[in-house]
C-alpha cells in the first residue's frame, strides 16, 4: 500500500495559527519534504517536532518530485510544508500533488493560513467573486498580456509583490487598468499587520516617499458590469477623440498616460493622437 502526500499549511506569521491537527501530523510522518529547511527548522523546534526533512522547492521540484513518489510508493507518509501558508498555492507543491495523482497515490490537505484569503477577508473589496493571479510573469511578453486580461477584469483580483518590486508593479497596475481601489497588505497576523484601502494613484504618491517593506498581498477591484457596458455602447469608432481622451481622464488617469491608451485603443502612434489635440 502506498503512504499519503499531507500538504500541511502554516502560519504566515503568527505562530498560535498552527493547528493541532498539523502538528501531530508533522510528528508522526516518515519525513517533511519543506521549501527551505532551514527556515522550516525554527517552526519545527518551536513545536518539538523532530521528523527528518528534506528540501523541496522551486529549483528541484520535477526531480526531487521523483525521489518523493518513489517513497510514497514503498509506503512512507510525506507532509509537504511551505515557508508560510498552504503549499501548492503559487507554489512547486502544485508539481508534486498532480504526480501523485497520476501515480494513484492519496493526498490530502490540512487546512489552514492562506496569505490571499487572509487578505481577501480583510480588504473591504467585493469577495463573492474573486481571482487570484500570484506574482506577475518575470517575462515582459507575458506580464503585458496577463496585464491585459486583467484589465477587463469583473472579478476581485489578489496578486502578490516582493518589496522591490512594489512601486514597478503599482506603476503598471495604473497604467493598464486606471485608478482601481486596491487594499495593499502586509504583515499579515503579525504584530505590525498593516491594511491599507486606497486607490492605484494614492498607493504610488505614497511609496514616492514611504520605502516598501515586507512581502505585499494586492487587492485590486475588478472591472464594474457598468462600465464593461458602457464600454460595449461606446465603442471607439463611435467616440471623438476627445471623448475618448475624456473617458479615461475621468477614470483617473493623467493626460499624458490617457493619451497613450487612446492610441492604443485606436491602433495609431501616440504621436498622432497628439498632433490631432494640438491642432
Amino acid at each position: 500500500m502506498p503512504g499519503t502526500l499531507y500538504l500541511c499549511a502554516t502560519p504566515i506569521g503568527n505562530l498560535q495559527d498552527m493547528t493541532p491537527r498539523v502538528v501531530e501530523t508533522l510528528q508522526t510522518v516518515d519525513v517533511i519534504a519543506a521549501e527551505d529547511t532551514r527556515n522550516s527548522i525554527k517552526l519545527l523546534n518551536h513545536f518539538d517536532i523532530h521528523t527528518p526533512m528534506t528540501s523541496y522547492h522551486e529549483y528541484n521540484k520535477v526531480e526531487k518530485a521523483r525521489q518523493l513518489i518513489a517513497q510514497l510508493q514503498s509506503g512512507q507518509n510525506i507532509a509537504l510544508i511551505t515557508d508560510a501558508g498552504t503549499p501548492a498555492i503559487s507554489d512547486p507543491g502544485e508539481v508534486l500533488v498532480r504526480m501523485c495523482h497520476e501515480s494513484h497515490i492519496p493526498v490530502t490537505s490540512l487546512p489552514g493560513p492562506a496569505a490571499c484569503i487572509t487578505a481577501l477577508t480583510l480588504s473591504g473589496l467585493p469577495t463573492r467573486r474573486f481571482c487570484f493571479e500570484g506574482f506577475l510573469p518575470a517575462d515582459k511578453k507575458e506580464k503585458k498580456q496577463v496585464l491585459e486580461e486583467l484589465a477587463d477584469e469583473s472579478r476581485t483580483m489578489i496578486l502578490y509583490e516582493a518589496p522591490h518590486h512594489l512601486v514597478r508593479t503599482l506603476e503598471e497596475l495604473y497604467d493598464t487598468l486606471g485608478n482601481r481601489k486596491i487594499t495593499l497588505c502586509r504583515e499579515l497576523t503579525k504584530k505590525f499587520e498593516t491594511v491599507m484601502p486606497t486607490s492605484l494613484e494614492m498607493a504610488l504618491e505614497y511609496y514616492k516617499n514611504e520605502e516598501p517593506r515586507g512581502e505585499y498581498v494586492l487587492v485590486i477591484e475588478g472591472k464594474s458590469f457598468e462600465e464593461k457596458r458602457m464600454e460595449e455602447i461606446n465603442s471607439w469608432e463611435n467616440m471623438s477623440i476627445e471623448e475618448h481622451m475624456a473617458y479615461y481622464e475621468n477614470k483617473g488617469m493623467d493626460s499624458k498616460t490617457a493619451m497613450k491608451q487612446v492610441a492604443k485603443d485606436r491602433g495609431v502612434g501616440k504621436r498622432e493622437i497628439y498632433a490631432y489635440l494640438n491642432m
